[in-house]
């Protein structure tokens, strides 16, 4: 008699079947894993959102958050430094690049960076790949958390938590700028410089306000001290003395 012939499954009867082996506790967690992950994100949009908010006067409305280019920057550097970690370094670069094109500021995937961190318009900073910068920190435009060479290793500068860095400023090399603390506009920090804390000028020079401690709101950039002027001004007066001193 004849007999039948069974046929062979074709590759979209393979893929149904090997779809079927997942159960609905497989599709459970990746359900929990997506709605995880969109929180997250949401949670970071508002964090943004509330830092923008409160750190710019010009802004009059939370959508207008979606067009500042800090707000971008932040978000894929988020991205990107997870996929640093993961050591897809690079995926991880390409994303930041592209991030860096669209809105004029690179940050290295590998910087580590806390909450908080507010970029004012943004365009020409720069972040290297083994800074740190803690919370609420400010940086304005033109910013360059740099190195100073080709050494290996720690290389870019630490910033605690609280710093305003003015605009234009450079801080270069493994160097740490302690909490609470103002660099003003323009200044070059090769130093280490200590917490609460004002530094201007090139090279930067610390300019210690008693010890008062620098509020994190505090975010002139403008009505710094100036210790060249104070300098100069000392030497004036002292030369004022030896002259009335040789008269008398």
């Amino acid at each position: 008699g004849r007999t039948m012939e069974i046929a062979k499954p074709g590759p979209w009867q393979r893929y149904i079947a090997e779809s079927c082996r997942y159960t609905y506790g497989h599709v459970r967690t990746v359900h929990k894993h997506i709605v995880k992950r969109e929180k997250f994100m949401f949670d970071i949009i508002k964090q943004e959102i509330a830092i923008i908010r409160d750190r710019d006067p010009a802004i009059k409305s939370d959508m207008e958050v979606f067009l500042y280019p800090s707000f971008k920057a932040i978000l894929k550097y988020r991205k990107a430094h997870k996929l640093y970690l993961k050591k897809h370094y690079f995926l991880a670069r390409l994303v930041s690049q592209r991030a860096a094109r669209r809105t004029g500021i690179e940050i290295h995937p590998g910087a580590t960076i806390g909450k908080g961190l507010f970029i004012d318009h943004g365009h020409g900073v720069v972040i290297g790949e083994t800074a740190i910068v803690g919370d609420n920190v400010t940086l304005y435009q033109g910013v360059t958390l740099g190195g100073t060479g080709k050494q290996k290793g720690k290389r870019h500068p630490t910033l605690e938590d609280n710093v305003m860095v003015g605009t234009g400023a450079k801080v270069l090399g493994d160097i740490v700028i302690g909490a609470n603390s103002m660099i003003g506009a323009g200044s070059v920090v090769l130093n280490d410089v200590p917490p609460n804390s004002t530094v201007v000028g090139v090279p930067g020079r610390v300019v210690k306000r008693d010890n008062i401690r620098v509020p994190s709101a505090d975010l002139d950039q403008v009505h710094l001290p100036d210790p060249v002027m104070n300098d100069i001004q000392q030497l004036k007066e002292t030369v004022a003395r030896l002259v009335k001193q040789l008269e008398e």
